[in-house]
């Protein structure tokens, strides 16, 4: 299989995967999913900039990001959330076995495929960093459901009676002899 092949194969795949999961849930996790595919640009960017690590092959339009950070990444997280949500050190321990599992294995395979080879870094670092950003994905979603409670109990709270003027009937007039 080519690295082209393989780039896409991680994009897309793991998008299909959502066919299985509910619209509500894609709905209630995509948050998270969209904040690690922006939190994952910055550092992979970072990670360039400093000489961290280079792509060697990429995918259009993903160019010096691995096209892995726009579909793996962000599913993966959503299906983590969707069965460890509410229970912190679940969640803590999956993130860190995959986290392991893609530091220690993962990337010097794609390393050895001459996909993203490492210059100044080594898997301990990218574990180190792995952890808090997988702490403040939910973090971040744990903000989200504060949101999302907030707003529905503005909703139950509200008061028909409650209506703007322009929408109350107007009231009788009884000099008016057109309402008669």
């Amino acid at each position: 299989m080519s690295n082209q092949v393989l780039s896409w194969f991680l994009f897309i795949v793991p998008w299909l995967s959502l066919l299985f999961m509910p619209k509500e849930d894609i709905k209630r996790w995509m948050p998270a999913a969209l904040f690690i595919m922006a939190t994952n640009t910055i550092i992979m960017d970072v990670g360039f900039t400093v000489q961290m690590w280079e792509m060697r092959e990429t995918v259009f339009p993903f160019h010096d990001q691995l096209p892995m950070a726009y579909g793996g990444l962000p599913i993966a997280t959503m299906w983590i959330l969707k069965f460890t949500y509410g229970r912190f050190w679940l969640y803590a321990l999956v993130e860190l076995i995959l986290s392991f599992v893609f530091a220690y294995i993962v990337q010097p395979w794609m390393s050895s495929r001459g996909i993203w080879v490492w210059i100044n870094a080594t898997s301990l670092k990218l574990l180190l960093t792995a952890i808090p950003h997988f702490i403040s994905i939910y973090l971040y979603q744990m903000w989200q459901e504060g949101i999302f409670t907030h707003h529905t109990e503005k909703k139950k709270s509200f008061s028909p009676s409650l209506q703007p003027a322009a929408t109350k009937p107007l009231p009788n007039d009884k000099n008016d002899k057109d309402a008669e």
